[in-house]
């Protein structure tokens, strides 16, 4: 391993230890004899020190002159800040690190944007620079909490006996309600495999051959318009159960959701979960997936319609 630590893991308690890290480099200042330098991964800043005496001219004056998120690698000594140049916003706050080695491992260009400033670019350019966008602090959190989710939703399955089953991409097409994509075979000319938009087939065939419970995270695929809660290429929880009846899947489903709140979220959620048939759904909200954040619920006024003089009203009364 090139590093020992992660810019996210010295505390006080590490004063005094050698240490190595890589990163990149999230600001710097250079206040004439010495370079500051806050160096950034995923798991958080360290301050590192470049000057006198750990430091010499040379060797300031090259980190005097990287460019703002390059990959450095450097290695020193951790030592408390000054008095009065903690940062009690970071928890490596207390702390810096006294560099007596400065290596650049990939230099960059002038980036469109930075990770860390306030007036973000449009959508557009981010996504085109996707790998800068990435670093953000939201978009790893928001990474980093789809892992947590995940990795909760399989351990409560096993818990409940599932198996985790990967069902094949390239199938035959078969009638769902979509689109499907169409992938090209090289060595069969004129024929083609369909990208699935659900593992249907796959799992009832699982369930016809006696695995009478099955999981999947998978990958789904829709060659159709982009909605606003849709897209061509999404990720579903998918899973199928014998010898149960709705109940038993709902309660799972209910289990699951407190599972994932109170581990990932931190939160309590009292069972069963709030329940709403279709039809009642229809009537109060003409929706069967209703927002119920917001109370614009359908009433019915036609006792009141009826007595209006207004034309069109009276005619539908």
């Amino acid at each position: 391993m090139l590093r020992t630590h992660t810019c996210g893991a010295l505390r006080k308690s590490d004063v005094g230890s050698p240490v190595t890290l890589c990163g990149w480099v999230d600001s710097k200042r250079d206040h004439g004899g010495a370079v500051f330098i806050d160096l950034r991964d995923r798991y958080g800043l360290t301050q590192v020190v470049i000057g006198p005496p750990e430091a010499g001219e040379s060797l300031i004056k090259q980190a005097g002159h990287v460019p703002n998120e390059s990959v450095i690698l450097i290695r020193g000594v951790v030592a408390d800040r000054l008095e009065g140049k903690t940062n009690a916003k970071l928890e490596t706050g207390e702390i810096e690190v006294r560099s007596e080695h400065f290596e650049i491992l990939s230099a960059s260009e002038t980036p469109p944007f930075t990770p860390g400033q306030s007036d973000l670019p449009g959508e557009d350019l981010r996504l085109k620079y996707r790998f800068l966008d990435l670093r953000r602090k939201e978009m790893q959190q928001a990474l980093i909490r789809r892992s947590e989710i995940i990795k909760c939703m399989r351990d409560y399955f096993a818990e409940h006996d599932f198996i985790d089953v990967e069902t094949p991409i390239l199938g035959r097409s078969t009638p769902e309600g979509a689109r499907d994509y169409l992938v090209p075979s090289r060595v069969h000319p004129s024929n083609f495999y369909a990208l699935p938009q659900s593992p249907q087939l796959y799992k009832q065939i699982l369930m016809v051959a006696g695995f009478d419970r099955y999981i999947q995270v998978a990958k789904c695929f829709r060659d159709e318009d982009l909605r606003a809660d849709r897209q061509p290429e999404f990720t579903q929880l998918d899973l199928e159960m014998s010898f149960v009846d709705s109940e038993d899947i709902i309660g799972l489903i209910d289990g699951l959701v407190a599972k994932t709140a109170k581990q990932v979220l931190g939160k309590d959620i009292s069972l069963p979960l709030p329940r709403m048939t279709y039809a009642n759904a229809m009537r109060r909200f003409g929706s069967d997936a209703p927002d119920l954040r917001f109370g614009l619920e359908i009433v019915d006024v036609t006792s009141v319609a009826a007595k209006t003089d207004f034309r069109v009203f009276r005619g539908t009364a």
